[in-house]
């Protein structure tokens, strides 16, 4: 939910320790590239809180231990792996190094990814195919598109397998949790109470529009549009807005302060089903067509109580993540020889 402002000083906490830092002002940016028209860039604009990052980056640390295990594998510790003039580094020497300053952490890693495997099987756990590519489309939508998902992993030496490795592990790991994940009354409560304004329903207007450069060509566009044309058919024609062109010009519903003053004062003004004549903003001349409008409605905690009990949930996983690891790793019989080293 884009437009909506919940409280900062009661979530900024838990949403920053639990939201990945994906760089919202590039995303941002090429949202507004995207979007010319219209984006007037609000100040706050609060996100929902996911609590899924844990899991959804592939840390540079597991690289390292794979290149850990590799140095273990050929013909020897005495390998030479590096050469400074005649001064040798040996694959034994890397390894060390490795394993000093990243070997514990490493290891706890996949010890508690062995117990998660161990539990998987004995809680007969799957993730279908369906659910994973759900959940990969999330993922990426909320990256800002696939592009942006693929730039962000090229930079970190990963592909979309590794991305699409780590949110299977977490389908996994959040099905194992899930039953921990419960939010009270109380907390649905307290919550709405305290965030009301960011589940009151401002009032709100549908609408589809086509952006050209010049009056003269949005008095030809409105021309046709008076004598019948179709307005979807000359957005794909006219419109230099191509992140909505093809798609009939359509903006889809918002709220006052998110489009630029101009658009937005015209769009509010009009009836359903009007067409406007050329509005003029920084970003050239539109015409505008209403499709529809919402009244502003007040916050009602039961049309809000689902995604209240989401966010609760979600902001539990971290937490309850990491209490159900120390729950198992105290249930089984644990060797590691690297736990007192670092």
């Amino acid at each position: 939910m884009d437009t909506e402002r919940i409280d900062k000083e009661k979530m900024d906490a838990e949403i920053m320790a639990e939201e990945e830092k994906v760089d919202t002002e590039i995303v941002a940016e090429e949202e507004k590239a995207d979007n010319e028209i219209v984006a007037k860039e609000m100040e706050t604009t609060a996100q929902k809180p996911s609590g899924k990052s844990f899991l959804y980056v592939v840390l540079g640390i597991i690289v390292v231990a794979a290149i850990a295990a590799v140095l273990i594998i050929g013909r020897g510790a005495s390998e030479t792996v590096a050469k400074v003039g005649d001064q040798k580094i040996t694959k034994e020497e890397l390894y060390n190094e490795l394993v000093e300053y990243y070997g514990a952490q490493v290891l706890d890693s996949m010890i508690v990814e062995k117990i998660i495997e161990m539990e998987l099987e004995k809680e007969n756990v799957t993730v279908s195919d369906e659910e994973l590519q759900e959940e990969m489309n999330n993922v990426i939508e909320s990256y800002g598109g696939l592009d942006n998902v693929m730039m962000q992993l090229a930079a970190q030496g990963l592909t979309i397998e590794n991305l699409e490795q780590d949110v299977l592990a977490y389908l996994k790991t959040l099905k194992l949790i899930e039953p921990r994940l419960v939010a009270t009354e109380e907390e649905v409560v307290e919550f709405f109470e305290y965030n009301k304004a960011y589940f009151d329903q401002p009032e709100q207007v549908e609408a589809s529009h086509i952006l050209v450069d010049d009056e003269e060509t949005a008095n030809e566009v409105k021309r046709q549009l008076d004598n019948g044309a179709d307005f979807a058919q000359l957005a794909s024609e006219y419109s230099k807005d191509t992140s909505n062109a093809q798609n009939g010009g359509q903006l889809g519903y918002f709220s006052r302060g998110r489009m630029v003053e101009e658009f937005e004062e015209a769009a509010f003004s009009m009836d359903v089903g009007e067409i406007s004549g050329p509005v003029k903003t920084d970003f050239g001349y539109h015409i505008i067509k209403v499709t529809n409008r919402q009244e502003a409605k007040a916050a009602n905690l039961e049309d809000a109580r689902e995604e209240i009990e989401e966010i609760i949930k979600s902001q539990k996983i971290n937490t309850e993540y990491a209490s159900w690891v120390s729950e198992k790793k105290a249930e089984y019989s644990i060797y590691n020889s690297l736990a007192d080293t670092n």
